[in-house]
C-alpha cells in the first residue's frame, strides 16, 4: 500500500492484513517453537544434573524478542511505525504551509 494515498483501495487494505498477519503468524510459530524445544533441552539438561540449557534459553529468547519487537512495533502496521509516519505526516504538512 502507498502510504501517501489517502483512500487506499480494498485490493491494497487487504494485501496489507494478509501481509501483517502472515508476520504475526510466523511469530506464532516461532514462539511455539521455542517453547517446546527449550522445554525438551531443559528436561535433558535437568536429567543429566547440568543447568547449560539456560544458554539457548537466553540467547534464543533475545531472538524471539527481537522477532516479536519487529513485527509488533517497527513494521509497517506497528503502532510504533505508525506513530512515526503520523509524525512526519504532519511535520510535512506543516512544513508546505
Amino acid at each position: 500500500m502507498n502510504p501517501t494515498q489517502a483512500n487506499p483501495s480494498t485490493r491494497d487494505v487487504e494485501k496489507l492484513a494478509r501481509r501483517r498477519a502472515g508476520a504475526k503468524m510466523g511469530w506464532y510459530i516461532h514462539a511455539l517453537v521455542y517453547v517446546l524445544v527449550n522445554l525438551g533441552l531443559v528436561a535433558l539438561s535437568a536429567s543429566r544434573g547440568h543447568t547449560w540449557a539456560i544458554y539457548p534459553l537466553m540467547g534464543w529468547g533475545l531472538g524471539l524478542l527481537i522477532h516479536g519487537a519487529v513485527i509488533w512495533f517497527i513494521a509497517p502496521g506497528g503502532s510504533f511505525y505508525d506513530r512515526l509516519v503520523e509524525r512526519e505526516r504532519r511535520a510535512l504538512h506543516g512544513g508546505n504551509s
